[in-house]
């Protein structure tokens, strides 16, 4: 059964909010996001001070599609205010590892005491910072952040063994605020 359904999202002071069909563009204190959603039936514009995001003969697929694109935006509102951070502890127990960053790379050294250092790519726009065993990952985009953060996970992973007792890595421990 078709409905008219609507999404409605407040835009808060201090934040400015350009649409232009299905590209938005939003900037805040903390920077600039732009990011282009590819629907077509889907009405994305700006009213009276909020986002509306809706379809006046919606089934279920574009019902879905709105609460996806909603929760995005949200995300966009949220991070030109203040920047997602990820919070990552190096852990070892027998092989010190080291960590380096070298332009858009970080080199992990001696994990498992490998003669080969593992590399990994830091996206563009993400901020590393690392202090002793901790690596903070600070963007205003939460895809970026998560991604980053899953490479420095990723990198570490020891295929065939058990977690549990070789658990020597780099592990998130924190994520966009909230502990794990």
């Amino acid at each position: 059964m078709k409905k008219k359904l609507f999404n409605e999202i407040e835009i808060p002071e201090g934040i400015e909010v350009e649409i232009d069909g299905t590209k938005i563009k939003i900037k805040g204190k903390e920077g600039e996001l732009e990011r282009n959603f590819n629907v077509t039936n889907i009405l994305i514009e700006k009213k009276d001070g909020k986002i509306i995001i809706g379809n006046v003969k919606s089934t279920k697929k574009e019902k879905r599609l709105m609460n996806t694109i909603t929760k995005h935006i949200k995300n966009m509102l949220k991070g030109v205010q203040e920047k997602f951070e990820y919070k990552l502890k190096i852990c070892f127990n027998h092989f010190p590892i080291t960590v380096e960053i070298k332009g858009n790379e970080a080199v992990i050294k001696n994990f498992l005491g490998e003669k080969i250092p593992r590399k990994i790519k830091i996206l563009q726009d993400a901020e590393v910072e690392i202090q002793k065993d901790i690596i903070t990952i600070k963007s205003n985009d939460k895809e970026i952040a998560g991604q980053t953060a899953a490479n420095f996970e990723k990198a570490t992973r020891v295929p065939m063994k058990d977690r549990r007792i070789f658990q020597d890595g780099i592990f998130i421990t924190s994520k966009a605020g909230r502990e794990i």
